[in-house]
């Protein structure tokens, strides 16, 4: 079952085409999975993803650790081998291919530098293996490291890096081989929060200048919104949604992606017929909800509550509102602090409220697992 606004899906402009071709791209997919299936013994761990990923675009598997994004990974790298179903890279099936025979690299969350080797030989290890000839092999390393910002780093060793410019040796070691797609596999796990949102936005500036196609895997739904071209929400084996970040987070299509991608309220129930006067499960976000007084007028393209203030959180650029709905549901709310103080929320507590938002904002979604 699709998304669906209250009243009126088609007053919702679009935002993002979901699978666009970049201009001056291929048209062919660069990764095409066609009833990818891996079980293990009588689990399994992939149920039937069916995606199309396009030439130079940077993709993110997002998903809970057990939902089935490494493995379809590890697939389309040739680390694992499908029970059934087919991989595609720019047309060619890869099935019976080994990865090392396979146009692409992987960069892992343990970077497996060579810590007794410099920058430039841990970069050009794999060109060395290859046999490419010397002079090559040291131009393309340069090139490789001034991809990932680290010129004039060649002659240093692993452990008088950073974790964030060993996390740039890695991705530079897999970029020398100018594979057409890179994989990602949580890449920026171990580092600090701090640095890894540092990294989010080198990573995507990275993929721009370098033009292939990256394809992310995270369980961290800040990363896939920061850095994603496209998003795939992985869940039991299955792919519950794919669009751009602004079509999930704005229109999830089930009850888990709203969930998991970004705090939201799901209304169903009596309090859904109540408080919407329909059946089903509906969701919003909570900041796209309003306190306003219990005698605020409400806009005619409005939806609105009567509750009580049970709960506030104070979390300094926002505070957060338990409400507790007189139909019987609670709704969190969250306010952005432009001109409140901690003392100002916090006082709000037990205050009776009247909740409001657009009904545009209000989407059904499905509650049983729905694959895209």
């Amino acid at each position: 079952m699709a998304s669906s606004t209250i009243p009126d899906e088609g007053s919702i402009p679009a935002v993002g085409v979901a699978g666009a071709v970049p201009a001056g791209r291929s048209k062919e997919p660069a990764v095409r999975l066609v009833g990818l299936v891996k079980r293990y013994g009588d689990v399994a761990a992939v149920a039937g993803v069916d995606l199309e990923i396009a030439d130079g675009e940077f993709f993110s598997m997002l998903g809970p650790s057990g939902s089935g994004k490494t493995t379809t990974l590890r697939m389309i790298a040739g680390f694992e081998i499908p029970t059934s179903g087919r991989v595609e890279l720019h047309g060619q099936d890869v099935g019976s291919l080994p990865p090392y025979d396979r146009d692409v690299n992987t960069v892992f969350q343990d970077y497996a530098l060579f810590p007794h080797m410099t920058v430039g030989d841990n970069v050009g290890y794999g060109l060395m293996v290859r046999k490419v000839p010397r002079d090559e092999r040291r131009r393309r390393v340069v090139d490789a490291l001034a991809m990932v910002r680290l010129e004039g780093y060649s002659d240093r060793r692993p452990s008088q890096l950073s974790g964030g410019q060993r996390q740039r040796v890695a991705l530079a070691r897999a970029l020398v081989n100018r594979p057409r797609v890179l994989l990602l596999d949580e890449p920026l796990g171990a580092l600090d929060l701090k640095l890894r949102q540092e990294m989010q936005i080198e990573l995507k500036s990275i993929q721009k200048e370098v033009g292939i196609t990256f394809i992310y895997v995270t369980h961290d739904q800040e990363e896939a919104l920061t850095m994603s071209d496209r998003l795939a929400v992985f869940h039991g084996g299955r792919i519950e949604q794919v669009g751009t970040p602004a079509d999930v987070y704005e229109r999830p299509r089930t009850a888990f992606v709203a969930g998991f991608v970004g705090a939201s309220n799901l209304l169903r129930g009596a309090a859904a017929e109540t408080v919407l006067g329909r059946p089903g499960t509906f969701t919003i976000r909570p900041e796209k909800i309003r306190l306003a007084g219990v005698e605020d007028a409400v806009g005619a393209d409005e939806g609105t509550a009567l509750g009580r203030i049970e709960e506030v959180v104070y979390l300094g650029s926002d505070t957060r509102y338990l409400v507790t709905l007189d139909a019987g549901a609670s709704l969190v709310v969250t306010r952005q602090n432009l001109d409140t103080s901690s003392m100002d929320a916090l006082a709000l507590q037990g205050t009776p409220v009247r909740l409001v938002w657009k009904r545009q904002h209000v989407y059904a979604v499905d509650e049983t697992h729905q694959p895209a």
